[in-house]
């Protein structure tokens, strides 16, 4: 918001320091930090207004969506349906006309044709060529974990009667 940096700060302490004095300096600190209290206590109530007038509306807008449901609700009365249903068990269980086929509902038409297809025949899948059988080998070779061994040199000591010559040249070995 405000753009002050600790220079400005030191600048605005030093001439109040100057013009107001260090007698009464403590007194007017107090009174700009009570200033400063009651700015803030301000603008949190303001926020606190804001929200509540936002819940508010909230709780507007699910009443209004309740209302809605709640009429549709109404529409649907329990005895329309209990005798809708009712109805239709009891088309269901009639006994009256036994031996005649059943209509089709209103809008499908009948065919010729049957509605139902006769089951697909199972297939065979075909037998595993050599090639797959690499691939298989191989992929199972890549996920087997691999074992980890500790190389071992054999390293010649010498012996404590060699020569002085020959225990350099067996040091010129190690290091290279």
């Amino acid at each position: 918001m405000f753009d002050i940096g600790w220079s400005e700060l030191v600048v605005i302490a030093v001439v109040a320091l100057i013009a107001i004095g260090p007698k009464e300096l403590p007194g007017v600190l107090r009174m700009v930090g009570q200033w400063m209290g009651k700015a803030r206590k301000m603008a949190a109530e303001f926020q606190g207004q804001f929200q509540e007038a936002m819940r508010e509306a909230e709780m507007a807008d699910l009443k209004k969506s309740f209302d809605e449901v709640k009429e549709a609700a109404t529409g649907f009365a329990s005895g329309n349906i209990v005798t809708s249903l009712q109805k239709d068990v009891s088309s269901a269980l009639s006994i009256e006309d036994i031996d005649k086929p059943a209509e089709p509902p209103a809008g499908i038409e009948t065919s010729a044709t049957p509605a139902i297809e006769p089951p697909a025949e199972p297939t065979t899948p075909e037998a595993p060529t050599p090639q797959t059988f690499v691939e298989a080998e191989t992929h199972a070779a890549a996920t087997e974990p691999l074992a980890v061994t500790a190389e071992v040199q054999p390293v010649a000591v010498p012996h404590p009667d060699a020569e002085p010559a020959a225990i350099d040249e067996l040091k010129d070995a190690k290091a290279s």
